[in-house]
Parts: C-alpha cells; structure tokens; sequence
C-alpha cells in the first residue's frame, strides 16, 4: 500500500495558503515543485527546471477532466517538465491546506481546501501508475481529512499524515 508521505518531505507541506481560484493552485504548485528541485540539484540557471512548464503540465491534465476526488480534496498530478541535466527517479508531492476553500470543478460540488498534487518524472509513469488510485483512496477517508483541516501547523499536518501512514490498513 501507498504511503502518503513516500513522495511527500515535511518541507513540501504548506499550511493556511491563501489561494483565489484551481489556476492560481497549479501555479503555486508548480513554483513549490521548481524551487524544491532546484535547492536539491543546484545548477545553472540555463539547467533549472521552470515554473511555468510545470504548471502548463498541471494545467493540461486538468483540461482533461478535474483532478478534485470529492469531500473537498484535490489530487492534481502530471509529468514533471523533462530535464536533460538532472534525472529524477521518483515522483515529488506537495500538499496544501487552504486558508479558504475554492471551487475546483469537484463532481460532488463541494469546493476544495485540501490539496495532494504529485508529479511524475517521465520515465516513471507506468511504475507508479497505481498509486495515484491508492492515495485517493486514502485522501478519501473522513476522519483523516478532519484531522487535516483541524491542523493548525504543516509539522501538525506531517505528523497526522505520518500517523495515518503507520496506522493504515490495507
């Protein structure tokens, strides 16, 4: 079974973010995911990987249809932007508790304030083509979720995720 906090570094955890619509969402997103692989691999500026290709990935997949899973959560997901210098063997994740809720298209209507976006290295797509199905299934757990939303810090949200990975049945 998939962890929840595999893919996810207490760092990538954002608390009371104040975002306005699912497009502003993506493109934070997409700069927390850049600015997390550039400190990790430092090089040029000509070599780092770009805000604005990972949003436009983000961005495309959900023209594709919304990414929301219901009861307030999102799940966006892509490709990372390819990189010739820098080769990433396992996806990245970020989550997100919202200050307040925005609509996100969600099938039940409800808008989403819980957000788990995880990009995928090109190569890796097949590999863990099945996890995005077992962290929704976990991210659709009601009383997880209203431990998320009561948290009042991202080290409270790390440690109810980390406690939900360890006590998960599968």
């Amino acid at each position: 079974m998939m962890k929840l906090t595999t893919f996810l570094s207490p760092e990538n955890i954002h608390y009371g973010v104040e975002l306005s619509s699912k497009k502003r969402a993506l493109e934070f997103i997409g700069k927390l995911v850049t600015e997390n692989l550039n400190s990790q691999f430092p090089c040029d500026k000509t070599q780092e990987f770009c805000p604005i290709d990972c949003f436009t990935n983000l961005f495309k997949r959900e023209k594709l249809g919304s990414t929301a899973i219901n009861n307030g959560v999102a799940l966006p997901h892509a490709r990372l932007p390819s990189n010739d210098v820098i080769q990433l063997n396992e996806p990245i994740a970020i989550f997100l508790q919202l200050d307040t809720p925005i609509d996100y298209d969600a099938q039940d209507h409800k808008e989403v304030d819980l957000i788990y976006a995880i990009l995928f290295p090109e190569q890796t797509c097949e590999q863990y083509k099945g996890c995005l199905q077992e962290i929704a299934q976990q991210l659709s757990d009601k009383n997880l979720l209203k431990h998320l939303r009561s948290a009042n810090s991202s080290e409270e949200i790390w440690q109810i995720l980390t406690y939900s990975d360890q006590h998960h049945v599968s």
